[in-house]
């Protein structure tokens, strides 16, 4: 494993999310406006005097439903709460698809280039990318023949998605290669990697659990059935640097090797109680080790919870990162949603771990010395290593 695979950062605190549908806005209409913020009367007044203000003074042209959009993202701000917010219909269609883990495109990562261009980070293994030819460290500078050197990521990400005949034909700058590419790369759905597998020494199966995405119950159980078929005898879950996910998607993979019982279970402000259980048709019967450190969150702790209560494995690494609380997204009638904190959610024993955490049975911090190293061995990793030697414990 090269270039710090196992330590790739990512944004911490990815929401535990369920979804909720509601019929648009009828519901609201129903509620007393005594109570509502938008209805009163100060706050009416201060908004119309505040929009006299920028007709009255503001250099541009307003736009009325930026405005608009700009309001109802302030009302889920004012809640002070950092995991609720409101989406417009563009930004709901991202995270949705962002929580399915798949995604229209060619199978890369990329990002803006010093240079000029868009950077090559990463090629998916078996994606139309990889397949066509492309590689980590290429440089696009042209898409279908257009100069892209002056445009964002996310406008080139465009470009790609919104091909007409299903191909693109990239122009691509390589180290060591004189003259220009030019790659024509297929345009499909591309399933986001959210597992990375490998066989150890002594038949020891390794399974790094990125995020957990729609599509991570189908990986894990290919992944963990390849390593099945290679001889594993012993198994590490590696959620260091998982920030979490979709809560479906940590139950379908805990489904896979908890015995039968509860996998979690949340409750509102109300008291209300939703659980979501194991039939445990398939419990882990070798031994486990979880490594995990503060950077894992969420859905990552759901999974390292339930492993320790029902002592299946052993938790190794540092304590968690403490996200207990559930989000729910509500779609509404306009296609915008809004995100909001729901619920606290518990491990199979009842523990609450918001701002609190899993503990690991053995606590082991990461060598400080490896965080500035590109390239880390098995060998130095010295939390793997303590991972490994509780499997014989």
């Amino acid at each position: 494993m090269t270039n710090r695979e196992f330590l790739k950062g990512v944004t911490v605190g990815a929401l535990l999310t369920g979804a909720l549908t509601v019929g648009g806005f009828t519901g609201w209409m129903k509620a007393s406006a005594s109570d509502s913020v938008v209805s009163d009367k100060s706050t009416k007044a201060k908004l119309e005097y505040l929009e006299k203000i920028i007709d009255a003074n503001y250099l541009e042209e307003k736009d009325e439903e930026a405005l608009a959009e700009g309001l109802y993202t302030g009302l889920l701000y004012g809640l002070g709460d950092p995991y609720s917010r409101y989406y417009t219909e563009e930004e709901y269609d991202r995270e949705n698809k962002e929580n399915e883990g798949s995604y229209s495109g060619i199978g890369v990562v990329i990002t803006e280039n010093s240079e000029g261009g868009i950077l090559v980070t990463e090629c998916y293994e078996g994606g139309p990318a990889e397949l066509a030819g492309m590689e980590a460290g290429d440089v696009i500078s042209a898409v279908d023949g257009e100069d892209i050197t002056e445009k964002t990521t996310a406008q080139v990400s465009q470009m790609i998605k919104n091909d007409e005949d299903g191909n693109v034909v990239l122009t691509i700058h390589r180290t060591d290669v004189e003259e220009p590419l030019e790659i024509t790369v297929s345009v499909t759905d591309v399933e986001l990697p959210t597992i990375y597998s490998d066989m150890l020494e002594d038949h020891v199966g390794y399974l790094r659990i990125s995020e957990f995405a729609m599509v991570t119950p189908k990986q894990f159980e290919e992944q963990f059935g390849g390593l099945q078929e290679m001889g594993m005898e012993k198994l590490v879950i590696d959620l260091r640097y998982n920030p979490g996910g979709v809560l479906s998607s940590v139950c379908g993979v805990l489904e896979q090797i908890l015995p039968e019982g509860m996998i979690v279970y949340m409750e509102d402000k109300y008291g209300n109680r939703q659980e979501h259980t194991c039939e445990g048709k398939t419990p882990l019967e070798i031994p486990l080790s979880v490594l995990v450190n503060e950077e894992s969150a969420s859905a990552a702790e759901v999974f390292a919870g339930a492993v320790q209560d029902y002592g299946i494995g052993t938790i190794v690494g540092t304590t968690t990162y403490g996200k207990g609380i559930v989000q729910t997204i509500i779609p509404l009638s306009d296609g915008s949603a809004v995100k909001l904190t729901t619920a606290k959610y518990y491990t199979p024993n009842g523990n609450d771990i918001h701002e609190v955490g899993i503990k690991p049975d053995v606590e082991v911090k990461l060598d400080t010395s490896l965080l500035n190293k590109e390239n880390i061995s098995r060998e130095d990793d010295n939390q793997l290593q303590a991972a490994l030697k509780a499997l014989g414990e």
